[in-house]
């Protein structure tokens, strides 16, 4: 089974080419994508680049934990208001603010800002065959499909986080302990 790639590894910044023909060898990696995912205790989604995988595509958990679905070619066609760092509600009415992970950045969270409402378009393999597909997105899944097709053009979570001054923790014996993204970012130049 392959596993997830790490943060520095290279391989987390290739801009990854579109695909356009479906062969055995892309639908095996597809499984192994979902088989990973499956096994992944925290993630809601998971791209090809994240297993060593040079290829446009991600899978993303939908309809809660129950299914996986695959997207080809992902891309935003129109995107919703403004982008925003995203709070979650509690039914006690509470909020607090959505702090973005990654299962290439084990234990380190930080706020992103995202837009909570986009359009999409993306293949579908049917048959063996790539078939396009549109849909609407809000909040929790508009959040994974943006981190995860960001991915396959080798943008991370923390660049985000780095551009826009956000907070940056890691998660070290249960407690969420503040961090500066510069030192994460800068294992990059050293590796």
């Amino acid at each position: 089974m392959r596993q997830i790639v790490i943060f520095p590894n290279k391989t987390l910044r290739v801009k990854t080419p579109e695909i356009v023909k479906v062969e055995e060898k892309l639908l095996e990696e597809i499984e192994s994508l979902k088989e990973v995912l499956n096994l992944a205790e925290n993630g809601a989604g998971l791209a090809a680049t994240q297993i060593g995988i040079g290829k446009r595509f991600f899978g993303m958990f939908v309809e809660g934990k129950r299914k996986i679905k695959v997207f080809v070619n992902p891309k935003i066609t129109k995107t919703v208001g403004e982008k925003v760092i995203p709070m979650m509600k509690f039914e006690n009415g509470n909020q607090e603010t959505f702090l973005e992970g990654c299962m290439s950045f084990p234990d380190m969270f930080g706020e992103v800002k995202r837009f909570l409402k986009i359009e999409v378009e993306w293949d579908e393999i049917e048959n063996k065959k790539l078939i396009h597909k549109k849909e609407s997105l809000e909040g929790l899944p508009a959040i994974v499909w943006q981190h995860e097709s960001e991915h396959l053009d080798g943008i991370l979570f923390v660049d985000h986080i780095k551009e826009e001054d956000g907070k940056f923790y890691l998660w070290k014996d249960k407690e969420k302990v503040r961090m500066d993204v510069n030192e994460v970012l800068g294992k990059e130049k050293i590796v």
